[in-house]
């Protein structure tokens, strides 16, 4: 059986040749690695016309009620429009785009191959993780406890929607360092929806918090050596331990989240006392209540602490699917058992996001061909550039993942190349393996789909002052 993808050491090494001449001679040994990155490039695009296509939708949808109204029949889903909305839906674009990628694995090197490659090679641990963290970090209690504490920081700011935005927004990705940062997402996303999105902000305010949230978290991740997959990467091929990570990294991003929640703060000034006088859910029963999840029994402490086990357990095993899917099964089983103290447990966002990643890996693990070469001709300041742009078409995991791969590769690289994968973190919604998770809970408020264009546009100064500290101090 041919062995595909070709290991990065079989391929020759060139020295001296330019990027161009190595992916050609690249190319020229495997000519499947050009199928592979343009059917990748092509769900790239995808996800950036996924909105369009959920717009259509809406637009087909009204037009074929309007017509069975006119017809006097009762509106039923028109299948068109209902299809258009499935492939609109950011979290299953790379999973489709893996059907004709594995279609053409199979015709170019046969289905054993395509096989081996999906079931031998590619990784599923990452995806498995989101999904049991995301599940565990939604849970009522979790959740509970942690506007509970939260709101004993908002309250030194009187407990206004600006007092729990800024809150959320630097407590939360921090606390990712600890929790990880897809259940930092989970709990900041979740307490954004009850405390700030409720209040329906102006559009551009939305966008500008949605950045800073992916960006804030990208970064906040960074104090410590196991909680932002980059990282975790990197940690153990580069020896990177806690203390590394909170001298090299750590205090650094803690002020550029700081800096940056102000900076949008004060950016947003007239936007928040336009929310001044609006009220949204604030008590979390009653958001329980409106997500049908309706009971009324408060949460006893011993089944939060147990939650919180189960959660400790999960990030404890991370690293193993066998024991933190176990343990899953397990708090499924306590769920049911203690069903009147919980909440409703919507799997459908968690199975969504772990969808999309398992088809980023799928397709990220075709393309070290052309990104490591990449990565490797970059001096420290281009590669820091290199990174933070790549990442915003790869997850950043995936970037530094390769780097780990290039010989050679100097501390000040290694720095640079981590930096700006976590720094351009929050530019697309596939730049960081915990953006579609923040996507998928929050997608309602911006009717259904994310625009790629104005999240970049929100991102973007917060990219700015992290890749600042990151560089500059």
């Amino acid at each position: 059986m041919p062995e595909y993808p070709l290991p990065l050491t079989s391929y020759p090494a060139l020295d001296g040749a330019g990027l161009f001449e190595i992916l050609r001679a690249r190319a020229a040994l495997e000519p499947f690695n050009v199928v592979a990155a343009a059917i990748f490039f092509c769900a790239i695009v995808h996800t950036f016309l996924a909105a369009r296509f959920t717009r259509i939708a809406h637009r087909l949808q009204y037009e074929h009620d309007e017509r069975q109204r006119a017809a006097g029949l009762e509106p039923t889903p028109s299948v068109l429009a209902e299809l258009l909305h499935f492939v609109g839906e950011v979290e299953v674009v790379f999973g489709l785009w893996v059907i004709p990628l594995l279609a053409a694995l199979a015709l170019s090197k046969g289905g054993s191959v395509a096989t081996h490659y999906l079931n031998d090679t590619v990784n599923f641990t990452e995806p498995l993780f989101v999904v049991v963290i995301m599940v565990l970090a939604s849970a009522r209690p979790v959740v509970a406890l942690a506007e509970t504490s939260l709101q004993r920081v908002a309250m030194l700011g009187r407990g206004t929607a600006a007092a729990w935005w800024i809150t959320i927004l630097t407590v939360a990705p921090l606390l990712g360092s600890f929790i990880t940062e897809p259940a930092a997402m989970t709990i900041g996303a979740l307490l954004l929806s009850r405390r700030f999105f409720a209040l329906e902000p102006s559009p551009r305010l939305k966008y500008g918090t949605l950045g800073l949230l992916f960006v804030n978290v990208s970064i906040g991740g960074t104090l410590t050596h196991f909680a932002a997959p980059p990282v975790l990467m990197v940690a153990r091929p580069w020896a990177w331990d806690t203390w590394f990570m909170l001298s090299h990294f750590g205090w650094r991003a803690a002020i550029a989240v700081a800096i940056s929640t102000v900076a949008y703060r004060l950016l947003f000034w007239t936007d928040f006392r336009e929310l001044a006088g609006r009220t949204a859910v604030d008590d979390l029963q009653r958001a329980d209540d409106l997500d049908g999840a309706g009971s009324s029994l408060p949460t006893p402490w011993w089944i939060t602490t147990v939650h919180l086990v189960f959660m400790a357990w999960t990030v404890a095993t991370s690293h193993y699917p066998v024991l933190f899917v176990g343990g899953f099964f397990f708090f499924l089983g306590f769920t049911t058992v203690t069903a009147p103290y919980q909440g409703r447990l919507d799997l459908r966002p968690p199975l969504l996001v772990g969808f999309f990643l398992a088809g980023l890996v799928i397709h990220g693990g075709l393309q070290g061909w052309w990104i490591a070469p990449l990565l490797a001709g970059l001096s420290e300041q281009p590669l820091f550039v290199g990174s933070a742009l790549l990442t915003a078409f790869n997850d950043n995991a995936l970037i530094t993942y390769l780097g780990t791969l290039v010989p050679g590769l100097g501390d000040p690289l290694k720095l640079a190349l981590v930096a700006g994968a976590v720094a351009g973190g929050g530019l697309t919604v596939i730049a960081n393996a915990p953006n579609p998770a923040g996507q998928a809970l929050l997608a309602r408020f911006f009717g259904g789909a994310v625009e790629p264009l104005k999240l970049l546009a929100g991102a973007l100064l917060p990219t700015l002052v992290a890749a600042a500290m990151f560089q500059l101090i």
